[in-house]
């Protein structure tokens, strides 16, 4: 079957090379990329390993991997994590996922342990950190939980800026505390000062943040200052200039996140939108690139939901930028291939060799449409694409619209082989940036603020409809597919509409108000500005909630869950599949044992995949290939 004659084959049972097994076997995913002297360390994230992370050092073109065969660099503060390590001068240290507890690895030896054994297991979490200048103290974020029958089922774990020894004491000291929030601790490169951003409910981190900055002398802070925030901005990622030593940062207050310099109005680098919310620490959108006496910003930007960097214009997508004397350092991604991780024009981890046709990975396509309001939206478009196969004259092909978590997030302008997986065996994807994702400014952002469940259901609907009435795709065969936050958008627009024929949601918020008392510290006040504070908008939650309209959910779902999720609890999809079943619409539930939010062993991402494509294939009446 060649690509000059394909072969006449009905939408959605094209064979593919693109299995679900094929999405994970041999994969690694990359996580931050940080240069120590001349080396290269990342973090790499293995499917087939249970979903471990192990650090990897590139030295003189060798790579090696660093932590002790086991060890899983992860960290649970904010339970999102991010900044679990960090490498200075050849000393690593690194938050293991087991017990949270902050080690130090050095050369060769052993791992130290550097913090205390807490008296609830996993209670002491660690992130964010960088070595102050003596090398005596490592700063970074604390958050400590303590025992629910002690201090009541609810009480929120306490958050902190610390400094631990380095020397194995296990001295620990506070920094900051107070705030509901912190991120971002970095000492000056003189060891004299630090700063730090830090927020309070009900704000989250792209709302409203501060930038604060202290004295630091051995372990302890002193004259602790705001010196950026406290109004309608969102500060991130502050670092001190490598020549001058003056501090820099991240900021929302024109709109789009540029690049300032504090105590300078003017950005230093303005234009597209340079950062992306702080969900995750450890993001790096911008660097300086060194020559001489001089250092130049370099920042990661997203135009039209499409990422670019002048230092990869071939890449369409950054894990993020870094840099010091030995140049640049960076991971990138593009339509075609996966993640990489670069140090100036050297490759020093490939991505992997997927052996695809590149017929099988055109670019996806942004599209802007009219949406509610008589306002626009953004998606990326992929149309079927198999050069050994095409449709039955005259058919249109489904299409699968995809909801992104967050919801303040946004589709990734990268390859994607779960998208792949679909396109190649005939299914469209349109994947929506819906009002309140990230990428076109605050405006846009806030666009969502009291209308979730509304304007992204709208937006979704939308791009569903802009693509029939262009061609693209079958009127009768619209799918929806989202997880978390973009779960709920599933069930909201099923909900509302009934223009989808099937819905597929992965650990999707069911019962606003079950989500408002029973979630996580982060996220426990995120509400207030989607949909309105809890309890004084009771109402309006139960009026959103999908849960409280079950007599409209009459389209066949397929729900997905992880048993061990904190974030949205199993009780948010047992409430769905147990109301479609007392409707007696069809459902399919899996739950996962040992997953969190978000699957992470290769066995359930394989399983999750092929139970939707089975699921979807049986409501549209397509056989599909697996």
């Amino acid at each position: 079957m060649g690509a000059e004659d394909p072969e006449v084959v009905p939408f959605g049972a094209w064979p593919s090379p693109i299995t679900a097994d094929s999405l994970v076997a041999g994969a690694t995913g990359v996580g931050e990329v940080v240069p120590d002297g001349a080396d290269v360390w990342w973090a790499e994230s293995r499917p087939d390993e249970g979903g471990r992370t192990a650090l990897m050092r590139w030295r003189d073109g060798a790579v090696a991997e660093m932590t002790p065969g086991g060890a899983n660099v992860r960290t649970r503060v904010h339970e999102y994590g991010g900044g679990s390590w960090w490498v200075d001068g050849g000393d690593a240290f690194y938050v293991d996922y087991a017990d949270q507890r902050l080690r130090l690895l050095s050369g060769d030896g052993e791992p130290v342990l550097l913090t205390e054994e807490p008296a609830v297991r996993a209670g002491l979490r660690y992130a964010d950190g960088r070595l102050s200048a003596d090398r005596a103290w490592y700063v970074c974020v604390r958050e400590q939980h303590g025992d629910p029958g002690e201090s009541g089922a609810h009480a929120e774990p306490e958050n902190q800026i610390v400094a631990v020894a380095t020397d194995g004491s296990m001295r620990v000291e506070v920094l900051a505390a107070g705030a509901d929030f912190y991120a971002c601790p970095r000492p000056s490169p003189d060891g004299t000062q630090v700063a730090w951003v830090q927020w309070s409910h009900p704000n989250m981190p792209w709302d409203d943040t501060e930038l604060w900055l202290a004295d630091l002398a051995d372990g302890a802070v002193a004259n602790a200052r705001r010196v950026i925030g406290g109004g309608a901005e969102s500060v991130w990622q502050p670092e001190w200039h490598p020549r001058s030593g003056t501090l820099h940062y991240l900021s929302d207050r024109s709109d789009l996140w540029w690049l300032y310099e504090l105590g300078v109005d003017d950005p230093v680098v303005a234009g597209p939108e340079i950062t992306t919310p702080g969900w995750v620490f450890g993001t790096s959108r911008y660097a300086w690139r060194l020559d001489g006496d001089t250092a130049t910003p370099i920042t990661i930007g997203v135009t039209d939901g499409v990422e670019h960097c002048e230092v990869a214009p071939a890449q369409t997508f950054f894990g993020n930028l870094r840099g010091n004397e030995h140049g640049l350092v960076w991971s990138a991604a593009s339509w075609a291939e996966e993640s990489s991780v670069w140090r100036g024009a050297t490759r020093i981890k490939a991505a992997r060799d997927i052996g695809l046709d590149a017929a099988f990975l055109p670019a996806g396509e942004g599209i802007t449409f009219p949406t509610s309001g008589g306002d626009e939206a953004h998606a990326i478009f992929y149309a079927p694409a198999n050069p050994g196969c095409v449709g039955p004259p005259g058919a249109r092909p489904p299409l699968l619209v995809l909801a992104h978590g967050g919801p303040t997030s946004a589709a990734r302008s990268t390859l994607d082989l779960t998208k792949r997986y679909w396109t190649s065996r005939g299914v469209a994807v349109v994947d929506v940036n819906y009002r309140g994702s990230v990428g076109y400014g605050r405006a846009y952002r806030q666009k969502l603020n009291g209308q979730w469940g509304v304007a992204d259901v709208d937006d979704c609907l939308a791009a569903a409809r802009f693509l029939v009435e262009r061609g693209d795709v079958d009127p009768d065969q619209l799918l929806i597919k989202g997880g978390s936050a973009g779960g709920f958008t599933v069930l909201a627009a099923l909900v509302a509409s009934d223009r989808f024929a099937a819905g597929a949601s992965r650990y999707g918020v069911a019962d606003l108000a079950v989500l408002a008392t029973d979630t996580h510290k982060f996220e426990a006040r995120y509400l207030d500005s989607l949909i309105g504070p809890w309890p004084e908008a009771r109402d309006l939650y139960e009026q959103r909630s999908p849960i409280n309209h079950v007599e409209r959910l009459t389209s066949p779902m397929i729900v997905l869950q992880g048993d061990e999720d904190e974030v949205v609890p199993p009780n948010q999809s047992h409430m769905v599949v147990e109301a479609l079943r007392a409707n007696g619409v069809r459902v399919e539930y899996l739950e996962f044992a040992g997953e969190q939010h978000g699957f992470r062993k290769a066995e359930n991402i394989v399983a999750a995949l092929e139970a939707e494509l089975t699921f979807f294939g049986e409501v549209l009446g397509f056989a599909p290939v697996l």
